[in-house]
């Protein structure tokens, strides 16, 4: 019984990470969940097997999780990486069926973060170098063809019995200036470099309802020579966000703020607010009763932590610390790992 395990002594309270929370159509058992972590585990196809179900399903193994799944690409022309899954095609679909199955008997949660490399699957768009092929911006077509292809995308994950989806704007995606530098509708100010991210992000509620949407925003993201100025930052995430992409739509998005300022508006906000950025056990708790991210609206996303704690949110609500991850394993083609020393047992947690 989880009840009956030893509780060290905690210098803070994990109430706050411990309590119910509804994001969207389903309720959380408690405020802690996995952020999106690329694996590189799908075969040449961008099919998963049996390694996934085993790797989700053991993450999923404290009832009421919310689980997101690594970045899974929209379409064969939107990769640009080997044993990245993708969400294209029906054999894509009934492998992630077999995932998002083995998840929700545990009792979980699960969405699946839709992903589109754009620049970064190939040259250098805007003015930052990046290896691979030489790039051009997309035409006007593409980019309606892109947007419907999320939508797509969207429709495939709930086929494939997903409780929602998260799309993937963290890296750049037009918000940022120094890799957007079109001279269009879609480039310059805050309010054009914006629009595809909430065309996308409308065209997706459209297709399975506001409700199954978030969007993940990395507004001081450095990546792939990515770095604005601060308040540009968060000026144009705070467009997005105060933006309702749809209307009453509950959208939960991903934002590292550790230790920086948060976007303007965010404790108004009746949206989910899910929180990613090197959190620890005794940070996330403090995190979770943070007044300027809206309290009772904040879920806490751990990420490398989760890979070598499968049983991650039972021992920071019980107090039991984390066992220290290895970062040789994160990306291993060939000799992937899933298994992890747990100090819980199955039966402990599903009591």
């Amino acid at each position: 019984m989880l009840n009956d395990l030893p509780t060290p002594p905690l210098s803070y309270s994990t109430a706050a990470l411990a309590k119910p929370i509804r994001v969207g159509r389903i309720t959380l058992g408690h405020r802690l969940a996995l952020a999106p972590l690329t694996r590189f585990r799908a075969d040449k196809n961008h099919v998963h097997g049996d390694l996934a179900v085993e790797y989700y399903t053991q993450r999923a193994s404290t009832p009421g999780t919310l689980l997101i799944t690594e970045g899974t690409f929209i379409a064969d022309r939107a990769g640009g990486f080997d044993n990245v899954p993708g969400i294209w095609n029906a054999d894509q679909v009934q492998a992630w069926k077999r995932v998002t199955d083995a998840v929700h008997a545990r009792g979980s949660f699960i969405f699946c973060q839709l992903w589109a490399l754009g620049r970064a699957a190939e040259r250098s768009i805007g003015n930052i170098s990046i290896s691979g092929n030489k790039p051009r911006p997309l035409t006007i077509e593409e980019i309606d063809e892109y947007v419907e292809t999320y939508a797509q995308a969207a429709r495939n994950a709930i086929e494939a019995g997903f409780d929602g989806v998260e799309v993937l704007s963290a890296n750049g995606d037009f918000l940022q200036t120094n890799a957007n530098n079109r001279t269009d509708a879609y480039g310059g100010s805050a309010a054009n470099r914006i629009k595809f991210t909430t065309r996308v992000v409308r065209a997706v509620a459209a297709a399975i309802g506001v409700d199954r949407v978030g969007l993940r925003l990395s507004p001081y993201e450095r990546f792939n020579g990515l770095r604005l100025g601060l308040q540009k930052s968060i000026d144009w995430a705070t467009a997005i966000w105060l933006g309702k992409p749809g209307a009453e739509a509950t959208v939960s998005k991903t934002l590292q703020v550790e230790d920086l300022p948060v976007v303007d508006g965010t404790a108004a906000s009746t949206n989910v607010l899910i929180v990613a950025g090197g959190y620890t056990a005794q940070t996330a708790a403090t995190r979770a009763t943070d007044a300027d991210l809206g309290g009772e609206n904040v879920v806490i996303a751990f990420g490398r932590y989760f890979i070598s704690n499968p049983d991650l949110p039972a021992r920071v609500l019980k107090g039991i610390p984390l066992a220290n991850y290895d970062r040789t394993t994160f990306y291993k083609r060939n000799r992937p790992l899933t298994q992890c020393p747990s100090v819980i047992l199955d039966e402990a947690i599903t009591q």
